[in-house]
Order: C-alpha cells, then sequence, then structure tokens
C-alpha cells in the first residue's frame, strides 16, 4: 500500500531562509503563504516510495535540532535518488550538534557504530540515506566529516570519509565569488587531472545559465572533480533538474508550484570528469533546508 503523500508545508512569519552552508540570506520575493523547501524533500521521499519512515525521521531531527537547522540533498547518480542530510556548527569544538547527538536521533530508524572525537575541530558532516538504510537491512557504514582548510588563498573545506576501519581523506571544496572572481573560477577547473584541455569547453562545466549565482564552488575528489552553484532563482533550478534527468515527478511538483518557491534560493551541483576525450556528469544534486 502507497503512503499517503506527505501534507505541503507553509512559509511562517519569522522563517529565515538558508543556503546549503548553512549561511542566511534575504527571501528572493515575498515569502507569506509560500512553500518551504523541504516540500521538494517531502515529495521526492513519496514518489521514490520512502514515505513515512523517511519524514518520521526528518521531523525528529526537525523536534531536536530546530526547524531549517538541517541541509537535504537530492542526488542522481546512474539513474538512481539518494539522499544525503548534512549537518553544521560553526562552533567547532564548542558545538552542540555533534556526530553523536545526531547519530542518537536516528537511532530507532538508523543503527550505527560509528563515532567521532568531539576534539576534533569539525563544523561539519553529513550522512547519506537511502531505503536500505532507513529500514535498517542496512547499518550506517559511512560518513563524510568536513573542517576547515586553513592556509587556502579563498574560502575552502576539507571532507574526510569516516568507516569504522578508517578515517580518510575524500574531498577538498573552494569557494569563489560568481561575480567578482571569474578568471580564478575558470583557472581552478581547468587546472585537473580529470580534464583533456584540447578538448574541454568550459561552458560544459560552468553552465552559463546558472553563472547567474552568487556563489561557485569548484570541487577537487579523488578519481573526478565537481562544481556548484549557489543561491540561484527556481527557474535555474527547475532547469537544472531538467537537464540532469532528475524524476518526472520531482521537475512536475517543482515546475507547478514555481510561484511559491520564488522567494528561495537554491544550489545545485555536479560530478564530472573527462572520458575518450568527452565530458561524463557521474552525478547531479540539488540543495534545501528542513
Amino acid at each position: 500500500m502507497t503512503a499517503p503523500a506527505q501534507p505541503l508545508e507553509f512559509s511562517e512569519p519569522g522563517d529565515r531562509f538558508y543556503d546549503y552552508c548553512l549561511w542566511e540570506y534575504p527571501a528572493a520575493a515575498p515569502a507569506d503563504g509560500k512553500l518551504r523547501s523541504v516540500n521538494l524533500l517531502s515529495q521526492s521521499f513519496d514518489s521514490e516510495g520512502l514515505g513515512a519512515q523517511a519524514h518520521a525521521l526528518v521531523a525528529a531531527l526537525r523536534a531536536d535540532l530546530g526547524i531549517s537547522r538541517t541541509v537535504w540533498g537530492i542526488k542522481h547518480e546512474n539513474g538512481r535518488i539518494s539522499w544525503e542530510f548534512y549537518f553544521y556548527d560553526y562552533a567547532r569544538r564548542q558545538r552542540t550538534c555533534s556526530v553523536a547527538r545526531v547519530l542518537e536521533v536516528m537511532r530507532p530508524w538508523i543503527a550505527s557504530g560509528l563515532a567521532v572525537s568531539e576534539s576534533v575541530d569539525y563544523f561539519m558532516f553529513s550522512i547519506d540515506i537511502d531505503a536500505g538504510l532507513l529500514s535498517q537491512r542496512a547499518p550506517l557504514r559511512e560518513l563524510q566529516v568536513y573542517i576547515g582548510n586553513v592556509g587556502s588563498t579563498v574560502s575552502s573545506g576539507i571532507s574526510y570519509q569516516l568507516t569504522q576501519e578508517a578515517l580518510q581523506m575524500k574531498n577538498f571544496y573552494f569557494f569563489f565569488n560568481a561575480r567578482t572572481e571569474v578568471r580564478q573560477i575558470v583557472d581552478k577547473v581547468r587546472s585537473s587531472v580529470f580534464l583533456d584541455l584540447d578538448r574541454f569547453n568550459i561552458d560544459s562545466v560552468l553552465w552559463p545559465e546558472l553563472r547567474e549565482c552568487q556563489t561557485i564552488v569548484v570541487a577537487n575528489k579523488r578519481g573526478h572533480d565537481g562544481v556548484y552553484f549557489s543561491r540561484i532563482t527556481i527557474d535555474q533550478l527547475i532547469l537544472f533538474m531538467n537537464r540532469m534527468q532528475f524524476p518526472q515527478a520531482q521537475i512536475a511538483f517543482a515546475t507547478a508550484h514555481r510561484g511559491q518557491l520564488d522567494h528561495l534560493l537554491w544550489d545545485v551541483g555536479i560530478d564530472y570528469r573527462m572520458e575518450g576525450g568527452a565530458l561524463k556528469i557521474l552525478k547531479s544534486a540539488y540543495y534545501g533546508v528542513f
């Protein structure tokens, strides 16, 4: 039996708006009576068959951490949809949002024996979510921990993959102002062992339709690179979802409610590398908060 769809959730007076770094921004349009970004997450759970368990997990995290304190990502890779939740506390070692706290909240749905020393100077961590994990058919085998990259000439972070066996470096992230640091962004994208520069077209990664944003992040990862466009409009998000061939139900929801989502700014990203002289997009994702 299919679970009933989650009711729409509307903005309320006093709502504050955050991007995928949990940095606050002013609403892009009047927000009264419009939809919160969590509605796209809820719709994806319903259309992908996760339903009640996923909604209960979100409710538990909100009850413990507060509203709009968790970032969600919906990822599309090899025709499969998955999710990732991101937890921030910029107080670092004085944090109140710790790995241990979040895993305890998640324990009724997600089994895990992972632990991170709270003496580590992390400001963020993330957990991948899928149907197998929520049903406890499989335990949580890894999570990502993020620290600052002190010494970088631009704002930068490093992620590490934590498993029961090891803590290993995973990704580097570099943040650029999309309007004033265009040359630096292009140079950073082109500085890659995964690109054949004789055949590479910069527009295949730095999409002209998405360059009108506030921040562009370039990531260097183990087997590929990534680019993220931060604080784009709902129209840019819908374009991205269509081009990356997200499930039609997700695209239809965003399109049908476009006028109720235009007060929000969105974040999207792609992972890519060149294979056989052609660019291959390996994964795409878009982000909001709950």
